[in-house]
């Protein structure tokens, strides 16, 4: 998403860590979402994802995102860890950790109803009656409303497009009326499209790779070539 990159792990099916956790009708989600020390520009600090409120945030709508999709019933008594690692972050945080969670599911053979697929919308207003619907919102955009001076309307949306159905739709700022709303919540559903398209053409390249490498024919490349080296004599 932009300069924004993360990084998704996934485990599981696998066994509880205490019986207490077990579902008898479907397996858990354990997701965490951690922030590498250089991914906020200017700030080196290590944050704590068990107690910064904003990890602990994302933490828990990835899971309630994932939660809606991924088919849970088919193994009960079990867990599915996701850890994301946010590498990069220059806005739009939580829909590149959805992103690359729904890919790592698919990668690791999760069984899912549909892609989840995320995109942020936002609105930038001005005194002179014009008004933008921007998608995709970088760092300062999300910080200074689209650069119209006014207060910042961020809107994080995830949705199933084969579904049409929204699993995730939040915006903390106030809205000047529901048209507002339906606009901003519309351009975040296309956003949603758009990276579904992205999203499936990753898995089609994906699953082409591991079926040429299955069959034989897959080609290594070396990405560190061999080239003349010139001595220096000392």
């Amino acid at each position: 998403m932009g300069l924004t990159v993360a990084l998704a792990t996934v485990r599981g099916p696998m066994e509880c860590a205490r019986r207490s956790d077990e579902l008898a009708d479907r397996a858990i989600l354990e997701v965490t979402v951690k922030n590498a020390p250089f991914a906020p520009s200017g700030d080196r600090r290590v944050t704590n994802p068990k107690t910064d409120r904003r990890l602990v945030e994302h933490s828990h709508l990835l899971k309630r995102a994932m939660e809606a999709s991924v088919l849970l019933h088919l193994h009960p008594k079990s867990r599915i860890e996701i850890v994301v690692w946010i590498l990069a972050d220059d806005g739009g945080r939580l829909c590149a950790a959805i992103n690359a969670a729904t890919l790592a599911l698919v990668d690791a053979g999760v069984p899912m109803k549909d892609l989840v697929c995320a995109c942020s919308a936002g609105y930038a207003g001005s005194s002179v009656g014009a008004d933008t619907t921007l998608i995709d919102l970088n760092r300062q955009e999300e910080l200074s409303g689209g650069g119209s001076g006014s207060s910042a309307v961020y809107m994080p949306c995830a949705m199933m497009p084969q579904r049409g159905t929204v699993v995730l739709s939040q915006c903390e700022a106030r809205l000047p009326g529901l048209s507002t709303l339906e606009r901003v919540l519309d351009a975040g559903m296309e956003g949603c499209h758009a990276v579904f398209e992205i999203l499936q053409a990753a898995i089609r390249e994906r699953a082409s790779t591991m079926l040429a490498a299955r069959s034989g024919q897959a080609t290594i490349e070396n990405a560190f070539p061999t080239s003349e080296v010139s001595s220096v004599d000392g």
